[in-house]
């Protein structure tokens, strides 16, 4: 039976992310994906959101990604647009890309660092003891892991076998999905519960409410053009599909991220409406703040319990996700009473404090991690600063691109001793100058020094010593070598 660190369940974006991030550590990963490549049936998402963007810029692989898309104000709540030109990070826009792409690039990124996929095949079940998992495939193989991570999607083989409860909301709406050719030109724009808008190579792009919420058969080119003629009158002469699918707003989460050594990640933890793109957002920041936590622990540096705060940090985060779509999903219905609703809710969006508070949390720029009381940086992202080293001008998102945490001290030279954990922590001496600012907050008093995780939050922020240094390092790090 073949052995691996870690067996990661599925090769989309979450899968793909938790893989770069563990073959970064390195950690000996390997994926299982079901398709024969990257490509998709589908479109599905259609963006990053800055806090993505940020996560791939400190791997330093952005501008892969950036050469491939298109930089738009892409955040808004229920339809209102919310710009963050005005949010202080380098990226205060989002990225128009199709996933299609995006697993693209990624897949590319991926073969790169040399992280194994073993495609046309899924896990199919797994049983696990004290010391691993056996993880049966669909081919009747199976293999032996450390650890088997869930990014197996909305109907996750892994959760399932498991036994880890999907609670929430059964689907209130079915929209039917497709990419097409038409012989007529349709008017773009949103009606029918969606809308209609263009797609690549010339085709159509369809996104239309059905009325039977209930439908589980494949959708077919009749279900569409019925679609398109209930809310046009006519099917444009619809043709050649390049994919037609189904999709709900069935609100569901993973009451545990983790049973033993089995975690989920993505769409496997938490299913929504794709309203606001949030899904494959939140998915790969999911597998950055567990892939750095779970290498730890294989390595044997940091205790199991580390993984506890993988569950503690990120479900908070996708329960937000869901709240806040449920909430768009109520204010998008087409009756009078909610229009009038939304249109105060626009009026309320273009005041200035609302709009930062609601963009920064579709943004993920806001994102927040609870550890304790302190500096409103403690928890928060680090920003991106240009600092100056003895080595010259440097910025801290290059720190990160091997996935190792930094000690940034910005008070005297040599203040700050590491020298236990100096095989695991940078130690950077630096300056700047400059104003600190984190997006919704606003400024914030400039820190003697930040320990800086890889996923690129603050864990502990100095006052000019060392007080609690050494219990975040031991928290977050692992015990000193003496």
């Amino acid at each position: 039976m073949a052995g691996h660190a870690v067996v990661i369940a599925g090769g989309g974006p979450t899968g793909m992310m938790l893989a770069a991030e563990l073959t970064l550590a390195g950690t000996d990963v390997l994926i299982v994906e079901r398709r024969p490549s990257f490509e998709l049936e589908s479109s599905r998402s259609r963006g990053l959101h800055s806090r993505t963007i940020e996560v791939l810029d400190q791997r330093g692989v952005v501008d892969r990604f950036l050469a491939e898309g298109r930089a738009v104000q892409v955040q808004a709540f229920a339809g209102v647009p919310l710009d963050i030109g005005d949010f202080p990070t380098r990226h205060n826009y989002g990225l128009a890309l199709l996933q299609s792409h995006f697993e693209r690039i990624m897949s590319g990124w991926v073969d790169e660092l040399g992280a194994p996929i073993r495609r046309e095949r899924e896990v199919t079940g797994f049983t696990q003891d004290d010391s691993g998992v056996d993880v049966a495939l669909s081919d009747g193989t199976s293999l032996r892991a450390q650890y088997l991570v869930g990014c197996d999607g909305g109907r996750s083989v892994v959760r399932k076998a498991a036994g880890i409860e999907f609670a929430g909301w059964d689907a209130t709406t079915c929209w039917i999905h497709a990419e097409v050719e038409m012989a007529e030109q349709p008017e773009f724009g949103l009606r029918g519960g969606g809308g209609i808008g263009p797609a690549e190579a010339g085709r159509v792009g369809v996104t239309l409410i059905e009325p039977d919420v209930n439908r589980t058969d494949e959708p077919t080119l009749e279900d569409l053009r019925a679609a398109l003629i209930r809310v046009d009158g006519t099917d444009h002469g619809v043709h050649s599909p390049r994919f037609i699918s189904r999709f709900t707003d069935m609100t569901r989460q993973a009451v545990a991220y983790r049973s033993g050594r089995v975690l989920l990640a993505g769409d496997a933890a938490h299913v929504h409406a794709p309203i606001g793109g949030q899904g494959l957002n939140i998915g790969v920041q999911d597998s950055v703040n567990l892939g750095w936590k779970l290498a730890q622990v294989v390595r044997g540096t940091s205790p199991v319990s580390l993984l506890d705060t993988y569950q503690a940090e990120r479900h908070p985060v996708g329960a937000r996700v869901l709240q806040n779509t449920m909430a768009q999903r109520a204010i998008g219905a087409g009756d009078e009473r909610t229009a009038a609703l939304r249109a105060i809710l626009a009026d309320v969006l273009a005041m200035d404090q609302p709009r930062r508070h609601i963009a920064g949390m579709i943004s993920g720029l806001d994102v927040h991690y609870d550890l304790g009381d302190g500096h409103p940086l403690l928890g928060r992202r680090m920003p991106d600063l240009d600092v100056q080293t003895a080595n010259g001008p440097l910025r801290v998102f290059t720190l990160l691109h091997d996935a190792k945490p930094v000690l940034l001290n910005l008070g005297d030279a040599g203040g700050l001793d590491i020298a236990p954990w100096a095989g695991r922590v940078q130690l950077v001496d630096a300056s700047y100058a400059g104003t600190w600012e984190l997006p919704v907050l606003g400024g914030v008093a400039a820190p003697a020094a930040v320990l800086v995780r890889p996923d690129g939050h603050v864990a502990w922020v100095g006052d000019g010593t060392d007080a609690g240094l050494r219990d975040a390092l031991t928290t977050w790090f692992g015990n000193e070598v003496l």
